[in-house]
Parts: C-alpha cells; sequence; structure tokens
C-alpha cells in the first residue's frame, strides 16, 4: 500500500469517526431497506439490519474467531462478539479508531473478547489459518491493490472458514451492462475517489473471478444496492441538524467536504454507477 494514501485515509477517518459516532451511531456502514429500498426504519436500526441480513444470506450461524477487516470504531466487531460469544480482533487505518473502539470495548464489558489494532489489510500481522469468519464490510473500496487484498483474507482464514466481503463497486462493464465507462462516470467516480480517499473501485464480477483465482470455493455474490441506496438520502437529511453542523465545523475542512460531498453518493446509486456488492465464499 503507498504509503502516502495509508496516511491520508489514517487521517480521514481520524478527524471524521468522532462526527460520525455523535451524529451517527457506532455503525460507519450502509443501512438495509428491504429488497426494494422501501423499507422506512431508524438509521441504526436500519445498519444492525444490514448485518444480520448479511450474516443470513451468508449462513453464518457460528463462529469463534472472527476478523473485521476495516473495523471502524468496532460496531461489526463487538456485534459479532456478542452475537456468537466469540473472539473478534478488528484492524483499521485509523489510530483514532482503534483506541475508540477499545474504549468501547471496555464500556461494554468485552475487553476479553475484543482486540483492535492499526495494521495494513493488504499486509496482516497475523499468522496462516488464524481465522474461522472473516468479514470485511465497506473496506474493499479503499484497497489499492484488490488481489493483494483478498490474497491476504484468503491467507489468514482458516479451512473451512468463511470470507464475507461488501465492497463499493462501479458497475459492470459488459456489454449488457453498458459496456466500458463513459468519461462521465469516470468523472463522477473519480470525484468520489477524490473526497473517500479511494484509490479505485472495480465491478463485482471482477471480485468474483480474484476469488475464483484464489480457490475459494462455494462462491455466492449479489448486488443489494436497491436495499442500501435510500441510506444516503437518510444521512444527508441528518446532516442538516444543528448538532452535525456544529461538529462539521469543528473537524475540520477534510470532514466538511465530504459532508458537502454526499450528493455524489446519492446520484452514483440512482443512475446505477455505483453499486453494493457481496461476496461469500468458503476456503
Amino acid at each position: 500500500m503507498s504509503a502516502t494514501l495509508y496516511e491520508r485515509i489514517g487521517q480521514f477517518y481520524d478527524s471524521s469517526s468522532s462526527l460520525w459516532e455523535q451524529v451517527w451511531g457506532e455503525h460507519m456502514h450502509h443501512g438495509y431497506y428491504g429488497t426494494d429500498g422501501k423499507q422506512r426504519k431508524e438509521r441504526r436500526q436500519a445498519q444492525i439490519d444490514l448485518i444480520e441480513e448479511l450474516l443470513q444470506w451468508a449462513d453464518i450461524e457460528q463462529a469463534q474467531h472472527i476478523l473485521d477487516v476495516g473495523c471502524g470504531i468496532g460496531g461489526s466487531s463487538l456485534y459479532l462478539a456478542q452475537k456468537f460469544d466469540a473472539q473478534a480482533t478488528g484492524i483499521t487505518l485509523s489510530s483514532f479508531q482503534a483506541n475508540r473502539a477499545t474504549q468501547r470495548a471496555q464500556a461494554m464489558g468485552l475487553s476479553q473478547k475484543a482486540e483492535f489494532l492499526v495494521a495494513n489489510a493488504q499486509n496482516m500481522p497475523f499468522a496462516d489459518n488464524s481465522f474461522d469468519f472473516v468479514w470485511a464490510l465497506e473496506s474493499g473500496e479503499h484497497m489499492p491493490d484488490k488481489v493483494k487484498f483478498m490474497q491476504e483474507c484468503y491467507r489468514v482464514l482458516q479451512p473451512g472458514g468463511k470470507l464475507v466481503m461488501v465492497t463499493w463497486c462501479h458497475r459492470p462493464t459488459d456489454a449488457k451492462s453498458g459496456g466500458i465507462l463513459t468519461a462521465d462516470e469516470q468523472k463522477h467516480l473519480n470525484e468520489i475517489y477524490q473526497v473517500y480517499h479511494l484509490p479505485y473501485t472495480i465491478a463485482l464480477p471482477e471480485y468474483e473471478a480474484i476469488a475464483r483465482n484464489l480457490n475459494l470455493n462455494s462462491i455466492r455474490t449479489a448486488d443489494w444496492s436497491t436495499a442500501v441506496a435510500p441510506f444516503w438520502d437518510v444521512v444527508i437529511d441528518s446532516a442538516l441538524n444543528p448538532t452535525a453542523i456544529l461538529g462539521l465545523i469543528l473537524s475540520g475542512w477534510e470532514t466538511i467536504q465530504a459532508a458537502l460531498s454526499l450528493g455524489l453518493m446519492q446520484r452514483g446509486y440512482q443512475r446505477g454507477l455505483i453499486r453494493f456488492g457481496l461476496l461469500c465464499g468458503i476456503k
């Protein structure tokens, strides 16, 4: 991973995570609004529902040693540790996030069940075959080498263990899906990349091809774009309240710029350019 990109991502989440938790809570990911995207629910409940729907989709009924790749402030890690009475390890590029997740684990009485580290997902500090469940919820889009990222997830996964990866994608580029990205689509993506410090995204079929080259078994994929797209409407609405506005001002220009650019993701879903891709497989 480029040291410069590594630092930019870490700094972005160092500066923005406190505001996110203050305004939106501990889950730093999309919510689930039903297969048609029309269910109306409280935002945090929608985020918890996303976790539960993903576990059901991937047929995860138990786990003992969980790795959360891109753990944020420990929302998913701690939820999964409690649900499965499991050991959970979370990694992030942000020292603020790792420290805050550790504090949250202590407050929840889960210090013996969860640990959080600052680590590079493309060069993880874990032995081969360390985890029976690798969970990567909205982190793959940050990876400058998607192949290396998935190779690392595969390496630390135990034989018989399951990988569940959910990531921002762009639309497929086969002829049926509209062919190669247009100049306007690429411009739209580049604006998102700049704001959220993403190197690039790829289409879900490309992730599936990587997974097949890794010899993952029982590979499944799905596109849940319709189910999660309303999340951005909710976030934009909530960003207009006085608490969020004051928090933005105090968080600095980078966080303000990200908030002002929420519409980029909203419009990306509306035009079918941004996709919410799921992949699971067994080692």
